[in-house]
């Protein structure tokens, strides 16, 4: 094979990342458990050596996860019948659902958007925080307004994760397993950080109850 046919096939695989790694971003909204981080990844590697690349796969990623956002969000606006036996089926989702509407309620533009942010980098977090918007009366251009933000910073961090590890191995698969492993201790440092914060709102909670009882 010429290197004229080799660099056309290179191409074209990577394409086929690229597109994949942005299905994967849009419908992980839905489907959390879609390996979307991974994918974007992978897609990263494949074109760390075309010019520009990384900028454009990075603005698709953002742009696939917002669109993402959008549409999970008005399902649940509207009701839609699988969103209400979703939550009904899964009672950890619901009751993360309701935590996050108890995290944005009453809270600053600055404080919400942060845990909209907050939100992306943790397993399951993107999909409990559209389902949580679409069941509050906040109106959606506010939160879609830090959706959109998030999405940046999101894609931004994982375009940039893979970019970097693809400079600093000289193997797509050492470079592919060394930025999962980082982005999963991130997500899992994210997730704790977010669990003890609630458990220490709770314990608060909890000793100022009997003093205003008093």
């Amino acid at each position: 094979m010429g290197s004229a046919a080799l660099a056309s096939a290179t191409l074209v695989t990577s394409s086929w990342f690229c597109v994949l790694a942005v299905l994967a971003v849009l419908g992980d909204a839905f489907l959390p458990f879609l390996p979307s981080g991974t994918l974007v990844i992978l897609a990263v590697l494949k074109t760390s050596q075309i010019s520009g690349a990384p900028l454009f796969l990075a603005a698709a990623v953002a742009i696939a996860s917002f669109l993402g956002d959008v549409l999970l969000l008005a399902l649940a606006r509207r009701g839609a019948p699988f969103v209400r036996r979703r939550l009904e089926r899964r009672p950890q989702l619901a009751g993360s659902v309701r935590r996050i509407q108890q995290a944005l309620d009453g809270r600053t533009s600055r404080t919400a958007a942060a845990v909209v942010i907050i939100a992306r980098f943790v397993p399951g977090g993107r999909t409990a925080l559209d389902l949580a918007m679409g069941h509050s009366p906040e109106p959606s251009r506010r939160f879609l307004r830090w959706s959109a933000l998030a999405a940046l910073v999101w894609a931004a961090y994982i375009v940039t994760l893979g970019w970097l590890n693809s400079h600093w191995f000289n193997t797509t698969w050492l470079s592919l397993a060394v930025s999962c492993a980082a982005a999963t201790s991130i997500s899992a440092g994210v997730a704790r950080l977010v669990r003890r914060h609630r458990r220490l709102s709770i314990a608060a909670t909890a000793t100022a109850a009997p003093e205003t009882v008093g």
